[in-house]
């Protein structure tokens, strides 16, 4: 059984660092049995990251979310799977306000780098908590998570104006804030493709062969590091010669 010090020492040999902005993609179920369950993989990420910035995904873009078209931070569930979902509860987490692609954070200015997504209207906009995962120089870590689940990807599109991946009338969303109700329209993701994400593990052999990604055991779970600016800016490459690059396999 997996425990809160032989985590930690994985993630350490992973090579994740106190002071690092870090984003995990989450797969409790592939990381194992832990002595405690997810809470621990919650420490023991918040550990590692201590003097840092440690984010996770609390989308709520399923259809059972966000009912009657209203996202309340405090209280809507997350459905990208348990380490987000307990994530969110815990004391001293922020959430931003994003109404379907929110982040959890803990840490170093986490409040800053979350705030203002009420006025994002798509996604993943490069002026959003994404885009400053490029300039914070982020890590992204896929704990036991296959990079199909890389919503940074979503948001390197969104950047590079790729065709066919945002719906051409938008969602009128409303959120909830201590100061009431305020209208945040969407134009959600779409691609007449169906859902392209399935497409950007294509991009792990050459990340890892670059050096830019990394790959060991965390707990039971096959985990990547990546880095955020340099995955980007190899992925903007492969963009601008080839719009359609994620289109297929």
């Amino acid at each position: 059984m997996h425990t809160f010090s032989s985590l930690l020492a994985d993630l350490t040999r992973l090579g994740i660092r106190p002071r690092d902005c870090l984003l995990v993609h989450s797969s409790m179920r592939a990381i194992g049995a832990v002595e405690g369950g997810a809470e621990t993989v919650l420490d023991a990420l918040i550990h590692t990251v201590r003097d840092g910035l440690l984010l996770l995904p609390t989308h709520t873009w399923k259809e059972w979310n966000n009912r009657e078209g209203i996202f309340d931070p405090a209280t809507e569930p997350s459905c990208v799977g348990i380490l987000p979902e307990l994530f969110r509860r815990r004391p001293g987490v922020v959430r931003s306000w994003h109404p379907t692609h929110s982040l959890g954070g803990i840490g170093s200015g986490a409040a800053t780098f979350l705030a203002g997504e009420e006025r994002t209207r798509t996604p993943c906009p490069r002026e959003g908590c994404w885009g400053r995962l490029y300039d914070a120089a982020a890590r992204i870590l896929f704990l036991g998570a296959p990079l199909r689940t890389n919503t940074y990807l979503h948001s390197v599109e969104e950047w590079h104006g790729i065709p066919d991946r945002i719906a051409a009338t938008a969602t009128l969303f409303r959120i909830r804030t201590p100061d009431g109700l305020i209208d945040c329209p969407q134009f959600r993701h779409h691609s007449s493709l169906g859902d392209v994400s399935q497409n950007y593990d294509k991009i792990e052999p050459e990340i890892l062969r670059l050096g830019i990604a990394r790959e060991d055991q965390v707990g039971g779970a096959r985990s990547v590091l990546c880095e955020a600016r340099a995955v980007a800016d190899l992925v903007g490459r492969h963009l601008g010669r080839e719009p359609h690059y994620f289109d297929r396999r």
